[in-house]
């Protein structure tokens, strides 16, 4: 099967991490560094950056790049051969480019309409930055996988370990919001984590 294509995707995602540097270095060191980085965090909800500036467009594509090559992986490990890989990846691209574009685009919106968007800002932005800064060591990764002897199954369990990382930090950066409104905290979980992933898997299977 041929897969020179994940080499030239993987060597994109290079250009991509050189091209964000040349935009703008220190924002890049805090997205990788977001996660042991509360303060960074905080300056960027302070700093109200939009989603349509160059350097926020570059790594949401880099970080949905990075997300569709891993569950590619996970995809052709199950349907090798029954399938077109390439075909395979781009589905999984334009699924879970519209799913962040849709949910992303709904919360933003429930804030407005319930008049909460200073409120839950950071909230937001947080659990943004930290899947850009997860999406770095995934890249990583991918490519241990891809050129070394280490299989799907680290990857697995890599994958799984940084976003239960993420979920902690998350939490805890967010643990005087979430606790004090934890009833609505389930309601977004539900409503916004897994009711969309639920109907991804359905639409993708």
């Amino acid at each position: 099967m041929n897969t020179d294509w994940i080499t030239i995707l993987l060597v994109i995602q290079f250009g991509t991490i050189f091209f964000l540097k040349g935009l703008d270095a220190i924002k890049l060191k805090g997205y990788f560094s977001a996660l042991i980085n509360k303060n960074f965090v905080e300056s960027e909800a302070e700093e109200n950056t939009s989603f349509l500036k160059a350097f926020q467009l570059l790594i949401f594509l880099f970080s949905i790049n990075v997300l569709s090559l891993v569950c590619y992986s996970f995809l052709i490990h199950f349907f090798e051969g029954k399938i077109e890989s390439f075909y395979l990846f781009w589905i999984t691209f334009l699924s879970i480019f519209s799913y962040f574009i849709l949910k992303w685009s709904l919360e933003y919106l429930f804030s407005l309409v319930f008049i909460v968007k200073k409120e839950i800002r950071f909230f937001l932005l947080s659990k943004s930055t930290y899947l850009y800064n997860i999406s770095f060591f995934l890249f990583i990764c991918l490519i241990l996988v891809q050129y070394t002897k280490l299989n799907i199954t680290f990857l697995a369990v890599f994958t799984i370990l940084l976003f239960l990382v993420r979920f902690s930090f998350h939490l805890i950066s967010n643990k005087n919001l979430i606790f004090n409104k934890l009833f609505y905290f389930i309601l977004y979980l539900c409503a916004f984590e897994i009711a969309p992933l639920f109907i991804l898997f359905k639409l993708m299977f």
